[in-house]
C-alpha cells in the first residue's frame, strides 16, 4: 500500500501571531513525501539529506490518517523537500500537506483538501512544531493560491488566485516558529487588524509590507531588506517567523532587487506563485 504526494512552499502575506489572522500564498517549491504502510509494526519516518532531522511531525501525520481512514498499524513516510527548513516559507505545512495527502494515497481514499490540510495541522499542533496552528500556511500550500484564515478556529475566510513573480532571500541562520517572542508579537495586533482588512478588501501587496514592517520590529529582523525593495515591489515581508523576506511585483524589478539581495549573506532566487496547491502523484 504505497503513495506519493507533493506540496508547495507559502509566503507570507499576514502572520497569525499576533491576532489569530492569517494569510499566506503558495510559491512553486515543493516537498515530496512517499508513504509505504504495512498491517503491523510501527510508523517511521525519514527526511532525505537530514537524518537527525525530527520526524514526528511526518509520523503523527500517517497515525492520524489511519486511525480516521484505515486498519493498517505500520509503515514508513520519507520526505524530500526544496525549501529550506525554519526558514519561513511553511516547509513544516508543505511536509504535512504531502504526507497527509500520500498517506490517502496509500489508503486508496480521500476527504476535501481543507480537512486533509486540518489533519496535518493538528499533526502539528499534537507535535508541538507550530505557535498558532499554521492553518493559514497550510490552506495555502494545500489550495494553492492565497488564503485567509481564522486560525483559532481552522477557519477559512476568503480564497484567492494570485499570479505573481516571487522574490526570496533565505539567509543563512535559521528560525523556528516556535521559538518566537508570541508576547511581543501580540503588542503589534493594531497593525495586523490594519493588514487583516486591506488584505480581506484584496490590496495584498500593500497589506504584506504593513505586516512586514512591524513583524520586522516584533521579531528584531532588520528592515533594510525592507526598504530595498519597497520602490520596486507590489510587497515584501519577512516570510513567517523569518528569516526568508519575500517580495512580489513585475519580474524585472524583482531582478534589479535581487542583485541588491545577493549582496547579504545566503541565498536569493526568483520563482513564482502556485496556483494548483498539493496533489498526489
Amino acid at each position: 500500500m504505497n503513495g506519493r504526494a507533493i506540496a508547495p512552499a507559502a509566503g507570507t502575506v499576514l502572520n497569525a501571531l499576533a491576532t489569530g489572522i492569517g494569510s499566506a500564498f503558495a510559491i512553486d517549491s515543493e516537498t515530496t513525501a512517499s508513504v509505504q504502510l504495512t498491517p503491523d509494526g510501527p510508523i517511521t519516518g525519514e527526511i532525505a539529506d537530514a537524518p537527525d532531522a525530527d520526524t514526528r511531525l511526518i509520523e503523527r501525520c500517517v497515525e492520524l490518517v489511519v486511525e480516521r481512514f484505515g486498519d493498517e498499524q505500520g509503515g514508513t513516510v520519507q520526505t524530500q523537500s526544496e525549501i529550506p527548513m525554519a526558514a519561513g516559507l511553511k516547509s513544516s505545512s508543505a511536509a504535512a500537506n504531502a504526507t497527509v495527502l500520500a498517506t490517502l494515497d496509500a489508503l486508496d481514499t480521500s476527504c476535501s483538501r481543507e480537512d486533509a490540510a486540518r489533519i496535518g495541522v493538528t499533526a502539528a499542533r499534537d507535535t508541538g512544531v507550530t505557535v498558532t496552528g499554521a492553518f493559514d500556511d497550510a490552506s495555502a500550500s494545500m489550495l494553492g493560491g492565497l488564503t485567509i484564515t481564522d486560525n483559532t478556529r481552522d477557519e477559512l475566510l476568503d480564497h484567492d488566485t494570485v499570479d505573481w513573480d516571487v522574490l526570496v532571500w533565505t539567509p543563512n541562520e535559521r528560525a523556528f516558529s516556535t521559538d518566537a517572542d508570541v508576547d511581543r508579537c501580540k503588542t503589534i495586533a493594531p497593525m495586523a487588524d490594519l493588514v487583516a482588512d486591506l488584505a480581506m478588501a484584496g490590496d495584498y501587496g500593500r497589506a504584506m509590507t504593513v505586516n512586514g514592517l512591524a513583524y520586522c520590529a516584533a521579531l528584531e529582523f532588520p528592515t533594510d531588506p525592507l526598504v530595498t525593495a519597497m520602490p520596486h515591489t507590489d510587497g515584501v515581508t519577512v516570510s513567517g517567523t523569518g528569516p526568508s523576506f519575500v517580495a512580489v511585483g513585475d519580474r524585472s524589478e524583482l531582478e534589479r532587487i535581487q542583485e541588491r539581495w545577493s549582496t547579504y549573506e545566503g541565498n536569493t532566487w526568483l520563482t513564482t506563485t502556485r496556483t494548483d496547491g498539493a496533489q498526489r502523484k
